[in-house]
């Protein structure tokens, strides 16, 4: 009989957002009067700005007629978006990254979860705690992660941030990670690093020859000038940096779904043999091998973002995001609640009161609240104590939630 790959069986029974979803639905067959706002995941609920739309509609005319028909298209991602997101993107400010160094992809999470295909099995791996699940998962899913003990894995290097050290991760003593994944605004806790806090890490990367494999999804909700909305702004990191980024908090498009990934020509890796060995061209052999590339409608809607109205646009729905992180911030903390974050990021960090767990104080919202969030401990073990709560819900929503919460509170 066929065998299978053994790791898969190593994760947990639940994905952390499928739990979630999960004891809600419970909670909703239990309570059907029950009027619950969903704070947890974070989807976004403002439609398309128009300019995406527009150019969208205008796409699938093109697909309606056999002269501008667009069938398979390039594995790395049509040029005209290419084009505008090196512009616009990095050209504009000053960071010299090329067409041929994006990839286009159906989101950032597949990157962030495929990168590892083209990375040794023995690479030890950092990440941030708290920290999003799908990094840790699929190293377990490549081997790379050890044996669960408790609820840390024994060969993955964790890195906590917490109130404690004001969420800026340490370097770590004793060990040398090989790659090391950073997601700034940081998922989940809403916080940020500084220039020189950033640098500190691009300069660690570079001594030990480390890849930093950067999560820049959030860069778009970033309102203070000394934080960086790309690692490629940082000297040097062109050379140990690979960047992901995405369309979907940016524009909205989570069910549209494309992102991007950034590959330096002079990120270099080495093979067995201790030869250097260029990411972009393995990156770019992976995608052409297992991806047939975004569709041509989301990409003309994508390349809609960069005009003069769809940038205003878009604006304009993060600073409606931007908003309720401010709401929620402002009512959570005269409630007397301890929060982080939503300043850059549309996620607001709890210190969960009373010393309650994570998933008490889940259960203690949705049933007396009808308010669900996420429980930190569900991203790492730095995360127990702690709650996220999105911004992504509506205004009236949001506003609604911190009342109910602040009442009980």
């Amino acid at each position: 009989m066929f065998t299978i790959n053994d790791n898969f069986r190593l994760l947990p029974e639940n994905y952390l957002f499928s739990e979630v979803a999960r004891r809600i639905n419970a909670f909703k067959a239990a309570h059907p009067e029950a009027d619950v706002i969903r704070m947890g995941i974070g989807d976004v609920t403002l439609p398309l700005c128009p300019a995406a739309i527009e150019a969208m509609h205008k796409a699938v005319d093109d697909e309606g007629n056999a002269d501008t028909f667009h069938g398979y298209g390039p594995e790395q991602g049509y040029p005209f978006l290419r084009d505008a997101i090196a512009l616009h993107d990095y050209n504009e400010r000053g960071i010299d990254i090329r067409s041929d160094e994006i990839f286009i992809s159906d989101g950032a999470k597949s990157d962030t979860g495929n990168f590892g295909d083209i990375l040794g099995p023995d690479n030890i791996v950092a990440v941030t705690d708290p920290v999003y699940p799908v990094y840790v998962d699929t190293n377990v899913m490549s081997g790379r992660a050890g044996s669960l003990l408790g609820d840390m894995w024994s060969d993955i290097v964790y890195l906590p941030v917490t109130a404690e050290n004001g969420f800026v991760p340490q370097i770590p003593e004793g060990v040398v990670p090989d790659v090391i994944y950073l997601c700034y605004p940081n998922n989940p806790t809403g916080t940020t690093l500084t220039r020189a806090q950033l640098k500190v890490w691009v300069n660690y990367a570079l001594e030990h020859g480390s890849l930093i494999l950067f999560d820049s999804a959030y860069e778009a909700f970033i309102r203070e000038d000394d934080v960086p909305h790309s690692i490629y702004e940082i000297e040097g990191a062109k050379k140990c940096a690979v960047e992901f980024r995405s369309f979907s908090k940016t524009a909205g498009f989570t069910g549209v779904r494309c992102g991007y990934t950034v590959v330096p020509h002079t990120v270099m890796g080495r093979d067995e043999d201790g030869k250097e060995v260029g990411l972009n061209h393995l990156w770019n052999r992976r995608q052409c091998t297992k991806f047939n590339g975004a569709s041509y409608v989301s990409q003309r809607g994508a390349e809609a973002v960069y005009t003069p109205q769809g940038q205003q646009q878009i604006k304009a729905a993060v600073d409606y995001y931007l908003n309720n992180a401010k709401v929620m911030l402002e009512g959570l903390a005269k409630a007397g609640l301890e929060v982080f974050g939503g300043k850059n990021a549309p996620y607001v960090w709890i210190k969960c009161p009373d010393g309650m767990t994570s998933w008490e104080f889940f259960d203690m919202l949705l049933e007396k609240c009808n308010v669900a969030g996420t429980p930190g401990s569900g991203f790492g073990p730095a995360g127990e104590g702690y709650f996220r709560l999105t911004a992504f819900n509506t205004l009236e929503n949001t506003i609604e939630a911190v009342r109910r919460i602040t009442n009980t509170k």
